[in-house]
């Protein structure tokens, strides 16, 4: 099951998509030109005319390709909620998953070693070091 922050950061931006396809459009309304400027006979403003397209299709065209596999590579994981139980009497250490209900001080079942009472001494999340992801 996705959640809606994960599909959110998967799509692109509705604004960077619309600059984009104008982009597009005025490239090729360019090239366009270009093809009527040359058959009036009029080659140098063809030949600007084709430059000036070709550029804005390749950068528009490179945007919507970086902008693709940038939301692709941008996942937001949740991290691991986990809660440190100990024994006061004889110091036995356990870390389990965060379940509900959990609070610091919070009396549980006895101890494994000693049959004393187990409190939970801590709550907090795992953090995990990110892999720098080059994307060249």
């Amino acid at each position: 099951m996705k959640s809606a922050t994960s599909s959110a950061t998967r799509r692109i931006s509705s604004f960077l998509y619309m600059v984009v396809l104008v982009v597009m459009a005025m490239a090729l309304v360019a090239l366009a030109l270009a093809v009527n400027a040359f058959m009036v006979g009029e080659q140098i403003v063809a030949i600007y005319l084709v430059i000036i397209g070709f550029i804005a299709l390749g950068l528009s065209t490179y945007v919507l390709m970086q902008s693709r596999t940038r939301a692709a590579a941008m996942k937001i994981e949740t991290p691991q909620t986990l809660t440190t139980i100990e024994c006061k009497k004889c110091g036995f250490k356990n870390v389990r998953e965060f379940q509900r209900g959990d609070y610091v001080f919070k009396e549980l079942d006895k101890c494994q070693k000693c049959d004393d009472r187990q409190i939970i001494t801590a709550i907090y999340k795992e953090v995990k070091e990110k892999e720098k992801i080059y994307p060249f």
